[in-house]
Parts: C-alpha cells; sequence; structure tokens
C-alpha cells in the first residue's frame, strides 16, 4: 500500500473520554456473577458507579468524578503524574476494554485514579505521558533562554542550598575517613 493511500492517523483528543465505554457495565455484571453471592448486593453500587462516572481532561490535568449519595471526585495535575499503566485482565479483552491506572508520588501502593472503561488505551497512555512531561518542562530553562538569565548571580546562592552543600561534604569526608579506617584495619588483620 503506497503512502498517499493509507490513512492518515488521526492525534488523541482526549475531550472524546468523558464516560465509560458501555461494555463497563457488562465487565461489572460478569465479574459479579463469577461471585453469585456478591451479586445482590454489589450491584447496586457498580451500577450506581458506572452511571455517574466522569472523566475531563483539562490544560493541567485530569478529573474523575462518580457517586450519588457519596460524590467522589479526583483531580490530578500533570505535574504529580509519576507513572502510567495499562491493565487488561481476560473478561477486559473479550470486552475490548482495558484501565488505564495513574500513579502519583503520594505514597500510596496503588494508582490515585483509574480510569475504567478504555477502549484506546495506548492512545490515552501516550497523551498523559506527553502532557506530564510538558508539564514537567514549564520551569525548565528553553533553548533560545541564556544560561545567564536562569543562573543565580554570583555569590547570591540560596542559605538552604549552602546548607545542603555542607552537608554532602560533612558527609564525604565521613565516607572517606571511614574507608581509609577500614583499609587500615584490615592492613593490620592481613599482617
Amino acid at each position: 500500500m503506497s503512502a498517499e493511500a493509507r490513512p492518515q492517523a488521526r492525534p488523541f483528543d482526549p475531550s472524546t473520554i468523558t464516560r465509560p465505554d458501555p461494555a463497563l457495565m457488562k465487565y461489572y455484571v460478569i465479574s459479579l456473577l463469577l461471585v453469585p453471592i456478591a451479586l445482590p448486593i454489589a450491584i447496586w453500587p457498580l451500577m450506581f458507579k458506572y452511571k455517574t462516572l466522569k472523566y475531563r481532561f483539562d490544560d493541567k490535568g485530569v478529573s474523575m468524578s462518580w457517586g450519588i449519595l457519596f460524590h467522589r471526585e479526583i483531580y490530578l495535575t500533570y505535574r504529580r503524574i509519576q507513572d502510567i499503566h495499562v491493565s487488561r485482565n481476560i473478561i477486559h479483552r473479550w470486552l475490548g476494554l482495558s484501565a488505564v491506572a495513574i500513579q502519583t508520588a503520594a505514597g500510596s501502593s496503588g494508582a490515585e485514579m483509574t480510569i475504567e472503561g478504555i477502549r484506546n488505551p495506548e492512545a490515552l497512555r501516550d497523551f498523559l505521558y506527553a502532557k506530564m512531561r510538558g508539564a514537567r518542562g514549564e520551569h525548565e530553562t528553553s533553548p533560545d533562554t541564556p544560561h545567564e538569565a536562569t543562573a543565580p548571580a554570583a555569590g547570591l546562592a540560596a542559605p538552604a542550598d549552602d546548607e545542603a552543600l555542607a552537608l554532602l561534604r560533612e558527609i564525604r569526608d565521613g565516607l572517606r575517613s571511614m574507608r581509609i579506617a577500614g583499609r587500615m584495619q584490615q592492613q593490620e588483620h592481613s599482617t
């Protein structure tokens, strides 16, 4: 197939993801059918979550909200995102769905936000990575910014930087003296 005849890939538009795919409700029901005793109890919270689950992507971050009686909303800025994982279990694969888990440095072992019911997770993951990298690069120097404009004036280093540098030098010197003392002890024991 020639390059002219190939269809052009459209750029990912996050505004197209505002709700989970309808197959997510099927996923919830199938998952509950595997544990029949939980079906009458757990179907209602999952149904309400599915009906109220909404996603929103803006210039600064992504938000997810759901709930009727207990409304929850999570907002993550792109700057806070540390890692993004795409997961699919066997039922997800059968229904063509996936979940995109977004982790931050919040200290929790699990994902801070999981975007469920996504049909094209790779495009969403790539979009989030691009936004994440762009958000981190906002305060870095651009190629056309002169280095002198961002460097601190000579002799005007911040006090915290001086303290940290002094502490690092003290640790370095302490490690060096411990290494020397260890070598001397090895030489004494070998003779």
